[in-house]
């Protein structure tokens, strides 16, 4: 990542590019949530590691009272995320709120199709693993290679003319070229939409992360007037998803809304409603956009800054998939999010933590502990065990989708190195980050070599 204030090559021309944000120097710098913190990130990670791996940020708790608590360190986010009853989802405490109360709570403006589904089809632990098993594993799980011609064939849809246009000299901006388009074409297939409503999807998906975009604090609180804007840009998803839904139980395809309306949930005994569906599809669209979309672009960042990667990966093709693993373990597409509570009074790293704190999980820091992975920040391309990062989580929650995302990295860098030749910084980055808590690039100039003889 860059780091602010230094001067970085803007491709080799000549040209300098100064980046104005203010690099932490001590641990009094370090406030991981403020606005322009994304540019220093791993400098603060370098810090807190040797001097705060947990960070104690007062009166900033779920409760009136409590505090939060920042870890960093790889050894305690795992131990989190893997004990659900002593570390509970901050998630599953509104769901037993509404379970006991029977209604949804009018204090909290931004309840949505996922949690009333949550609340209906996942509940508990058990149900949770029973719905990622009948649910959605069939689509995004491990079986998800199925998949792979329908992504390949969008993969060279995008590609082809990125690389004519490479033939003739121009720059391309690889974010809007080609790591944004893909996962949402991936998803419209995979879910059942025409690639004519992408543009729509992909405003009703720029709404649902806004929180993670726009938010404040480590809660990503959004001010009301954010709230309402997010709601007016979300007017129609639910009718949308709705006429689909009935549209395919009538009719079926072969397409994960089609499914979604066949398939008896055995953990429950019985069907889905259209509001379930809709819950599901909410879930699928808010996690299968934008992990994969920075995580290829930060991959494409590293082929250009760290020497012989890229000749690397196109020599030896199995060397990919470790890639992708480096990649997303040096620049976490999801950087940390606030999930869980203390259910006990914990101690991690020497600092008592009590009962009821909640827990930012800082998955970015977790995967360049050096007390976890030698080299932290280097792309070793023969890393034992490289997708024990943290960047998908583990356990339970782990990302359901992390195989689909994983399939999509996989056949584009495979489809990029039969068609590129050399990856190179164009002139007019800035490489400047869009708020909040994801590490998504705004744009990606770059300056490509077509292979000589492309091979598909």
């Amino acid at each position: 990542m860059i780091v602010p204030g230094e001067m970085r090559s803007d491709g080799g021309t000549g040209g300098r590019i100064k980046v104005l944000a203010r690099r932490p120097e001590c641990l009094a710098d370090i406030d991981l949530f403020a606005p322009g913190a994304q540019e220093h990130w791993y400098d603060a990670y370098t810090i807190l590691h040797r001097e705060a791996p947990v960070q104690r940020l007062p009166g900033e708790g779920l409760s009136e009272g409590s505090d939060a608590f920042v870890l960093t360190k790889y050894e305690d986010v795992k131990r989190v995320v893997r004990d659900w009853e002593r570390f509970p989802p901050t998630l599953s405490l509104l769901v037993a709120q509404i379970i006991e109360t029977g209604e949804m709570p009018a204090h909290i403006p931004d309840i949505d199709a996922m949690v009333a589904s949550i609340v209906s089809l996942r509940p508990t632990p058990e149900l949770w693993r029973a719905h990622r098993k009948e649910l959605t594993d069939p689509w995004v799980g491990p079986g998800c290679t199925r998949h792979a011609g329908m992504i390949a064939g969008h993969v060279d849809d995008l590609l082809a003319p990125m690389v004519e246009r490479a033939r003739a000299g121009e720059t391309v901006d690889f974010v809007a070229e080609f790591a944004r388009p893909l996962p949402q074409r991936v998803m419209a297939s995979l879910l059942g939409f025409p690639q004519e409503d992408i543009p729509q999807l992909e405003e009703w998906g720029n709404a649902q992360v806004m929180s993670y975009v726009h938010g404040r604090t480590h809660r990503n609180l959004l001010t009301p007037e954010q709230t309402r804007e997010k709601f007016r840009l979300l007017a129609g998803m639910k009718d949308y998803v709705a006429d689909k839904t009935r549209e395919k139980r009538a009719n079926p395809q072969d397409d994960m809304i089609s499914f979604l309306t066949q398939v008896e949930y055995r953990a429950l005994g019985r069907g889905l409603t259209d509001d379930e569906v809709g819950g599901v599809v909410y879930a699928m669209v808010i996690g299968g956009l934008e992990t994969t979309q920075y995580a290829i672009a930060e991959q494409a960042q590293l082929v250009c800054e760290r020497a012989g990667v890229y000749d690397a990966i196109r020599k030896d093709r199995e060397a990919i998939r470790t890639f992708i693993e480096e990649g997303m373990r040096l620049r976490s597409p999801t950087q940390g999010l606030s999930t869980r509570i203390c259910a006990h009074d914990e101690v991690f790293q020497g600092v008592e933590v009590p009962a009821g704190s909640m827990l930012h999980l800082r998955w970015a820091a977790a995967n360049i502990d050096p007390d976890e992975f030698e080299d932290p920040h280097e792309v070793k391309l023969d890393r034992r065990a490289a997708s024990r990062h943290l960047a998908f989580s583990q356990g339970a929650r782990s990302c359901p989708g992390s195989n689909l995302s994983r399939l999509e990295q996989t056949i584009a860098w495979n489809r990029l190195c039969d068609s590129i030749a050399a990856f190179a910084y164009a002139p007019g980055n800035t490489f400047a980050h869009q708020g909040g808590i994801m590490l998504g690039i705004h744009e990606l100039r770059l300056d490509l070599t077509p292979a000589s003889d492309p091979a598909h």
